[in-house]
């Protein structure tokens, strides 16, 4: 039946074509986009452990597994550090002055070329700083020595900077900073470069790992810090094997 005349009343045709109704569809339509959204990132992407790290990756699990989970997901490059090139240039040196070779030699590595790069003055220094140490006339057994050990199913890949020999089958792995000395908590997480070095090298050389001590040595402090309570195997399989599940603003990190 018609409707009365003068009636406001309209069939579905009439109510899709309104441009009020339309309207209101289209921002219903984006709120609940933006809802959906949200509760996808709130509920994180789980980033899986992957079956290698390298000591610094682990380093970088002590101290933020979050941080370590986003790096993992979306890998960012670094800008060149005229101080890591310092760094670089002094391991170097010292390589040489060990008798070790470098398959490239320090211009050959990037950033080496960079305008902002150390000046040589800064190494000068750190020579000078090592040759006045407790190592400049000792002589060791391995230099620049790689490795590959597994801690908890993940093969852990690293290389040490130099082993010395000790009295009674001992060794020390010493590895040369260039920075400043940390202290606290980020002291704590250092340690635990030390203390994958002293594991792999007990593996390497073949003794308990009770016979091999770890060292950073500052040059630049002429400091040198033997940790006292280093992670032990066990340790270091628990600082993996219990990696928490954390929610990250879109990743979360968690054993495979």
């Amino acid at each position: 039946e018609p409707a009365p005349s003068g009636s406001s009343a309209a069939g579905p045709g009439r109510a899709a074509d309104d441009p009020e109704v339309a309207r209101w569809r289209r921002e219903a339509d984006l709120l609940l986009a933006e809802r959906a959204e949200l509760a996808r990132r709130a509920e994180g992407v789980e980033v899986e452990l992957p079956g290698h790290l390298s000591v610094t990756q682990l380093v970088a699990l002590r101290r933020d597994p979050e941080a370590l989970a986003r790096t993992l997901r979306r890998p960012m490059p670094t800008e060149p550090n005229p101080y890591a090139r310092r760094g670089t240039a002094f391991h170097t040196w010292l390589e040489q002055r060990f008798g070790a070779d470098r398959l490239l030699d320090v211009d050959e590595l990037p950033g080496a070329a960079d305008d902002d790069a150390a000046p040589d003055e800064a190494l000068a220094e750190l020579q000078e700083r090592f040759l006045a140490s407790e190592w400049a006339d000792r002589v060791p057994v391995e230099v620049e020595v790689p490795f590959a050990t597994v801690i908890a199913g993940v093969v852990v890949r690293g290389r040490m900077d130099a082993v010395f020999a000790r009295p009674g089958g001992r060794f020390d792995v010493v590895d040369w900073k260039t920075g400043r000395q940390p202290s606290g908590r980020e002291a704590e997480v250092a340690a635990v470069q030390l203390a994958v070095y002293r594991l792999a090298w007990a593996e390497l050389a073949g003794v308990p790992v009770e016979q091999v001590g770890a060292a950073f040595h500052y040059v630049r402090d002429g400091v040198t810090v033997r940790p006292a309570d280093l992670l032990d195997a066990e340790r270091l399989t628990a600082l993996i094997a219990d990696v928490p599940e954390i929610s990250t603003k879109g990743a979360a990190l968690r054993n495979p």
